[in-house]
């Protein structure tokens, strides 16, 4: 801010200051608003970007998923058919489906024994840490 003596006592003359402290004002925001837009047209190209590759991701991984239970099953025939040289077809088929459902027996139990640990799904540990600094800060605010 200038300030200039007149013939009428001292009077401060700040126009042309406060003209160039709005227009670089203006200018800075101006140029904030220009940013902000790149970093959003940004954001979008690479959230495309990455879009379109978790699709593609996922759509492989769909793929090997197919080809995978078809593996398993082909390996099974080939078991059955190995069993097949030794016994009858019906019975090594038979021992191939007895197999297969032990094994799943087994792992169902497995699952519902972790579900039922996993039953609610409370963050027990969490609600009692909340519940004890909520009382620590009641009683120290006290």
């Amino acid at each position: 801010m200038h300030i200039h003596e007149t013939e009428t006592g001292s009077t401060v003359t700040a126009e042309r200051d406060s003209a160039g402290v709005g227009a670089a004002a203006k200018q800075v925001a101006e140029r904030a608003s220009a940013i902000a837009r790149l970093e959003m047209e940004l954001a979008g190209l690479e959230l495309k970007r990455k879009l379109g590759s978790l699709g593609l991701g996922i759509g492989l991984a769909l793929g090997a998923a197919v080809l995978a239970v078809f593996a398993v099953g082909f390996g099974l025939a080939a078991v059955a058919a190995t069993l097949a040289i030794f016994l009858d077809l019906w019975l090594a088929l038979l021992l191939v489906f007895g197999g297969l459902l032990f094994f799943a027996l087994v792992l169902g139990l497995i699952g519902m024994r972790k579900i039922k640990r996993g039953t609610p799904p409370v963050p027990e540990q969490a609600i009692e840490e909340a519940k004890r600094t909520t009382a620590a800060l009641k009683s120290n605010g006290a």
